[in-house]
């Protein structure tokens, strides 16, 4: 990307304006996860005109694009040659964009096994709040010495400011996939998971509900052929697996459909996602429960009290966030510790001395 650019030029702009006049901005790309995190302050920003893929390599299994490219082109330019974002990044909507990609910091069903986004960034270039237009990182895995910011943005909600272009690392679409569906009950099933999990076995992803666990195998045809023989339950059949985890990543299967049914028609209805230890045992909460990456995402549909929720996930070691609903007056992300907090404070500080980019939808108060 090159400084001259006429998109790029339009936002520095605005943003110059913005500091100018103390005005708050709110970065805004598709839209399509504009419901995570605190409600949206500031003058919508839209940088969906920063479009399109900057560079592709093959080759070197590396891919750079602009904030505004819309996730389906890019998913659509890794397929046709045979490669893919490992970690499935969910969409929400036909909009989504490469941006909002890494601002939400969002990865599918098998988070667990091949990483998150954090894990696949290798450099961003990014618009702080001064107007300035910096870059971190490069195209291969060995290039940062000290400060990793180009992953610190994964997750940021715009807090930092503008991530203009990312590269990432991207892999091989897997050789083989198969399904298995298994009846079993939630602790069991929980001690199914990492009993395989610490066995040679190509386990892609997992998902427990209504006493049904469905784990995925991706690799070597030899390796998961082996692996579907020893683990035995029902193989699903290949279509009807593939809409279920794309049902699972969108949040559009049964369970999520039902979650937000209860959370439209009762306004103490929430939808957790509480991150806790993979072996941590089930969580004493009223509500319907599904659970991803091996045990260690546990999705909760509840109108049970925020401060409930936030207990028992602290006391098995993790924490909650509320990640649809209509009252978020409990705060969306559980508080950081204070030495944290004053982490990302000073960060967000640091880019952003005048405090123009929405950094209340991370955290309130800012």
């Amino acid at each position: 990307m090159t400084i001259d650019d006429p998109a790029l030029q339009s936002l520095i702009a605005r943003v110059r304006a913005a500091r100018a006049d103390r005005t708050p901005l709110a970065i805004r790309g598709g839209g399509s996860k504009s419901f995570y995190g605190e409600a949206a302050q500031g003058e919508p920003f839209d940088v969906t005109a920063l479009a399109g893929i900057s560079s592709y390599e093959p080759t070197e299994l590396v891919v750079s694009a602009r904030c505004g490219t819309p996730l389906a082109e890019l998913e659509a330019a890794l397929a046709e040659r045979g490669q893919r974002m490992p970690f499935e990044p969910p969409h929400f909507g036909s909009a989504a964009t490469v941006g909002g990609m890494v601002a939400a910091g969002l990865a599918g069903p098998p988070r667990a096994a091949v990483g998150g986004v954090r894990d696949y960034v290798l450099g961003a270039t990014l618009l702080n709040g001064r107007g300035e237009v910096l870059s971190f990182g490069g195209q291969v895995m060995k290039n940062v010495a000290g400060y990793d910011v180009s992953r610190v943005l994964v997750g940021s909600l715009g807090a930092l400011g503008v991530i203009c272009e990312v590269s990432l690392k991207v892999l091989p679409v897997a050789r083989a996939t198969a399904t298995l569906r298994f009846d079993m009950a939630q602790a069991e099933a929980i001690a199914q998971l990492n009993a395989w999990a610490g066995q040679p076995l190509p386990l892609n992803a997992s998902a427990w509900w209504n006493q049904t666990l469905v784990v995925r195998l991706q690799g070597a045809v030899a390796a998961v052929e082996a692996a579907v023989a020893r683990l035995g339950g029902e193989r699903i059949e290949v279509t009807q697996a593939s809409a279920f985890w794309a049902g699972l990543r969108e949040q559009n299967d049964e369970y999520f459909l039902g979650a937000m049914r209860e959370i439209e028609v009762t306004a103490a209805t929430r939808l957790w996602r509480i991150s806790v230890p993979q072996t941590a045992a089930p969580l004493a909460l009223t509500g319907q429960q599904l659970i991803e990456w091996g045990g260690a995402q546990r999705w909760l549909c509840s109108a049970a009290p925020a401060a409930s929720v936030r207990d028992a996930a602290t006391a098995v070691g993790g924490h909650a966030t509320i990640f649809r609903a209509q009252d978020k007056s409990a705060g969306v992300f559980t508080p950081q510790r204070p030495p944290l907090d004053r982490i990302q404070r000073e960060l967000m500080r640091a880019f952003d001395p005048d405090g123009i980019f929405d950094a209340g939808r991370l955290s309130p108060g800012r």
